[in-house]
């Protein structure tokens, strides 16, 4: 591995742009597409306004966050939202293809996606650990929220 030299000789071997600014960033514009994704999460979560707790976890859907006890469980956006529809239709088989509508919306993604997020979903409750289940995989079908759950308003 090749040392870089002195800072002089790496900022005279950088190029940039001529009209491109180096220093503070210029506030982002958002477009259209910006505003229906902002919608959407808003829609989203006014929808499931409830806060729901199973086992030692509690969701607080307006939040978008996953807490074990006080503590935020540390989980992707994606897996939170799968989360979310399981426990919407807690109970109800949901199938691959409306987990997949649902988390990746206009977009074509491998089913392999799925079964990721929906892995690493598993692994943050420790499911199938110490007894606990609460979510069972009905092979080539989808999943299903099998927890007992208590809802509250989530009037925070």
């Amino acid at each position: 591995m090749r040392a870089l030299g002195s800072t002089a000789q790496f900022e005279s071997s950088t190029q940039f742009p001529p009209d491109s600014e180096v220093g503070p960033r210029r506030p982002v514009e958002h477009t259209d597409s910006d505003k229906s994704f902002f919608a959407k999460r808003t829609e989203t979560a006014s929808a499931a306004s409830t806060d729901v707790s199973f086992g030692p976890f509690r969701l607080l859907s307006t939040q978008f966050l996953l807490l074990e006890g006080d503590k935020p469980v540390p989980l992707g956006s994606r897996a939170l939202e799968l989360l979310i529809a399981l426990l919407e239709r807690r109970g109800e088989l949901v199938s691959k293809q409306d987990l997949m509508a649902r988390v990746w919306p206009k977009v074509f993604v491998e089913p392999a996606n799925l079964t990721v997020h929906m892995s690493a979903l598993r692994r943050a409750l420790r499911d199938g650990q110490d007894g606990r289940r609460f979510i069972v995989n009905i092979p080539g079908r989808g999943y299903r929220f099998v927890a007992s759950v208590e809802a509250s308003g989530s009037g925070n």
